[in-house]
Parts: structure tokens; C-alpha cells; sequence
């Protein structure tokens, strides 16, 4: 799918996750709730258009859904009384290889210039640019269910919208050795890609499973499990570019843990030892 681009031009701070996007003011965020929510497709018949359809089909509760095609997105996206759900391809000026990742966007309609002035509700990185639709089909369902509870709670607390953005929901880190965490073995790190390597720094629940194990634990909504949503930059551009790690809740869609991380040789893609030494410290 040809996506839209975003590239922010500023330093990722350390301290969030941050797109060009603006925060949605109170009134945009009441008139996201009032919305009906166009789900951006390819004009192409693709893979995207497949996995994003049954998706929100399945879960998509908090507004109205329509289905629009990317063609009509500009004629469109200027009306508030509508929101959008869109894939975009985002880079960051801190990423010197210039990768580019694959974000959901949950964007407020709004009459301006540019899609990156339209008010953002939520973002959340997907997959690196480029791979493979059915690789992160699986990621679909827990990230929309996470967006949704998202903007539920700006709606009833606006002063939390900008708050640290993503990173603000570590501080249901204290929770997290209360749960099972699950782990696909390609989203470690080669120095805890084991049992063994793990249970040395986290001695709480945690398995290395199947995507299909996973996959049932998202739709089983398995009580009291975390599985692991990482985004890094893909084979093209494998040792450079953003790590993004988020723990989500099957039953609850709470996020418990979000961090990223500029991959270099001591920092390699996938969850690190200092993750696992975060999580353990409670």
C-alpha cells in the first residue's frame, strides 16, 4: 500500500514519542467522539485493505466507521464532523539511516493546510515500511483496541492528551510482574533470547511462544497476559533505525509498558536486557 508520508523533522525526544501532528484541543477531542471514523484504504485491492477491514469489523466500537478510499481522503479530511483511521510512513531526523516505519494515525477532520496539522488523537508505530502486510496482521486487533481506550480516556480527561504521549502509560510498569507476558522469539534481542537468558533479569511469568500462541491469546482475550508489539526497522535496514516496544493487555487493551530505543551495536533490535531489568524492578 502506498502510504502517506510523515516526516517529523525534529529530534525524537527522550522523553515521548512525538509526530508532527498536534495534540487535539477539549472541543477536538468532542468532536472526535461525535465522528464518524473513515477507514483510509488503498485505492488497490491489497492485503491492507483486508487486514484493516476485518480488524475494525471485529473490534472498532468507540465511533462510527465508514470506508474511504485514499483518493478521497484529501476531498474529505477537512470536515469535523469526521476522523480518520490512516497508515502512514513516518521518519525521524534522529535516525540517520532514515528509515521509515509504518504508524497508525487516528486523526480529527479539520480545515488546514496539511495532513500533518489535522489534530492527532492517537499514533502508534506498526511495522517498518515495506514489510510484508501479513507480517503484522496479528498486531491489528490488540493496537486498535489499545487507540480506542486511548482516546476514551483523553475524552473524559483532556489534560492528559499530550501528557508524555505513549510513555505515559508506563506507570502501569508496577503491574506488570502480575501478568504473563508473552514473546514471540524473533522480537528478543540475541542477549535474552532464551528461558534462561531472561529468568537471570525478570523472574516473574514470561514465555517464549508462537505467533499462532499469541495470536489466540489476542482473540481469546486471555485474562492477566501481555504480549509484546515490537516495530523495528526490517531486513532493508537491519542494524540502524528506531526499536519500539510496547506491552498490551489481551483482556483489558491497557498498555503497560512503551519505549524505543536507536539501534546501534550495543543496542541491537528487539527487547533488551534493560527492558526486562525496567519491568523487574517492581
Amino acid at each position: 500500500m502506498r502510504k502517506f508520508l510523515i516526516a517529523a523533522f525534529f529530534a525524537l525526544l527522550p522523553a515521548a514519542l512525538e509526530s508532527q501532528a498536534p495534540f487535539p484541543t477539549g472541543a477536538e477531542i468532542s468532536q472526535f467522539m461525535a465522528s464518524t471514523t473513515c477507514v483510509v484504504l488503498d485505492d488497490a485491492n491489497s492485503a491492507y485493505n483486508a487486514l484493516i477491514k476485518k480488524a475494525v469489523s471485529k473490534c472498532w466500537k468507540i465511533t462510527k466507521l465508514e470506508y474511504i478510499r485514499k483518493s478521497e481522503f484529501e476531498k474529505t479530511r477537512k470536515d469535523p464532523a469526521r476522523s480518520f483511521l490512516i497508515l502512514t510512513e513516518t521518519s525521524f531526523e534522529r535516525d540517520k539511516s532514515s528509515t521509515y516505519y509504518n504508524f497508525l494515525n487516528l486523526l480529527q477532520g479539520k480545515n488546514v493546510d496539511k495532513i500533518g496539522e489535522m489534530p492527532e488523537i492517537c499514533a502508534v508505530p506498526l511495522s517498518p515500511a515495506g514489510e510484508d502486510d501479513l507480517d503484522y496482521g496479528y498486531r491489528l486487533e490488540p493496537l486498535l483496541n489499545f487507540m480506542q481506550k486511548h482516546a476514551a480516556m483523553i475524552s473524559e480527561d483532556p489534560g492528559l492528551t499530550g501528557r508524555r504521549y505513549l510513555r505515559y502509560y508506563n506507570k502501569n510498569v508496577p503491574e506488570v510482574p502480575g501478568r504473563t507476558i508473552l514473546l514471540r522469539q524473533d522480537d528478543l534481542s540475541p542477549a535474552v533470547n532464551t528461558i534462561e537468558k531472561i529468568r537471570a533479569l525478570y523472574k516473574y511469568d514470561v514465555r517464549i511462544v508462537p505467533e499462532d500462541t499469541i495470536i489466540r491469546a489476542i482473540s481469546g482475550k486471555l485474562p492477566r497476559t501481555l504480549v509484546l508489539v515490537k516495530v523495528g526497522p526490517g531486513t532493508e535496514n537491519k542494524g540502524h533505525g528506531f526499536c519500539f516496544k510496547m506491552l498490551i493487555g489481551t483482556d483489558d487493551n491497557n498498555m503497560y509498558y512503551y519505549n524505543q530505543h536507536l539501534i546501534d551495536s550495543n543496542n541491537p533490535d528487539g527487547l533488551l536486557p534493560a527492558d526486562l531489568k525496567r519491568l523487574a524492578r517492581f
